[in-house]
């Protein structure tokens, strides 16, 4: 009997934990449109009347787990250049802004958009490119069916958005380049250290109990979310960037992806003096000047690109 009420306890701690720690990953406390707005504004990245004045079109686009990803295309010109830029965890479409001029300057249409249980898009929650790069994969088809099947379509992203740019190459091909800023090598190594750090828990069996219910909840595995592995393979040209001083997503992480696949990864970039997704932030001029001369020298567009 004691033993009996013992293990029955102890079920009950680990479904409780398990349950807790699962929402802690998959159901992120995100912002919403208006608040990010109002912290990109505040610190400058920019302007609602700029914004405003760009041409644009407001689109849903359709993901096939049968919800809207919501965001805004922006043309330049008659360009058949397109990138995709992707957000970071917890943040929406206005996390993006401050890429946009970098690349509208040197002739690129521009999408950005919010991914699934994040902003104004559906999806009830974040498994951190196991169903998000799928979701990508559909905003590139939106692309290649509004430009034309000759349109070159390239990818941004910044710390989760990069991750998931760096999964969406390894299932896509068309995409002519990702630029991936701070983002995580492998799922569950990142959370080690998160859990290890916010929380002082043992990977064992902390990782595990939380992995199997978050697996229960959502269908992912954390093993199957790991760009460091995605990528292993691919030709996609690849420039990763990540603040030296970055304690939240470590910057050995794109390190090791740089040094895992040299034929595809063809550019590292270690912003001196930023923290997470701060690199743009410490050195504009400069994080201009290296996206610049990647898109120069390791990208190849077709001779009627702009």
């Amino acid at each position: 009997m004691i033993w009996y009420t013992i293990l029955s306890l102890l079920l009950i701690l680990i479904t409780a934990c398990g349950f807790y720690f699962s929402g802690i990953v998959i159901h992120p406390r995100t912002k919403s449109r208006e608040t990010t707005l109002q912290i990109e504004c505040e610190k400058g990245n920019m302007s609602p009347e700029a914004f405003e004045k760009l041409p644009k079109e407001e689109v849903c686009i359709n993901s096939q787990y049968g919800y809207e990803l919501h965001g805004y295309y922006f043309p330049n010109g008659n360009s058949k250049k397109t990138v995709i830029i992707c957000h970071g965890i917890t943040y929406t479409i206005f996390g993006s802004v401050k890429y946009m001029d970098m690349f509208m300057k040197r002739g690129f249409n521009v999408l950005i958009y919010d991914h699934r249980n994040h902003g104004d898009s559906g999806g009830s929650n974040t498994t951190f490119g196991y169903y998000e790069k799928y979701d990508l994969k559909s905003c590139t088809d939106w692309i290649f069916e509004k430009c034309g099947g000759d349109c070159t379509v390239g990818l941004h992203g910044e710390s989760m958005g990069a991750a998931i740019a760096l999964q969406n190459i390894a299932i896509d091909p068309r995409v002519s380049f990702c630029i991936a800023d701070c983002p995580f090598s492998d799922l569950e190594t990142l959370l080690k250290y998160r859990f290890k750090v916010k929380y002082r828990l043992p990977s064992i069996p902390a990782i595990q109990i939380t992995g199997l219910f978050a697996r229960l909840r959502t269908g992912m595995r954390f093993k199957d979310i790991s760009p460091i592995r995605d990528i292993s393979k691919v030709e996609t040209p690849v420039f990763l960037i990540h603040g030296r001083e970055d304690m939240y997503i470590p910057t050995q992480m794109s390190i090791d992806m740089y040094n895992s696949n040299k034929k595809a990864l063809r550019k590292l970039y270690l912003a001196p003096g930023a923290r997470h997704a701060e690199s743009v932030a410490v050195d504009r001029e400069g994080y201009d000047r290296q996206v610049g001369e990647f898109l120069n020298e390791k990208v190849i567009f077709p001779m009627h690109h702009p």
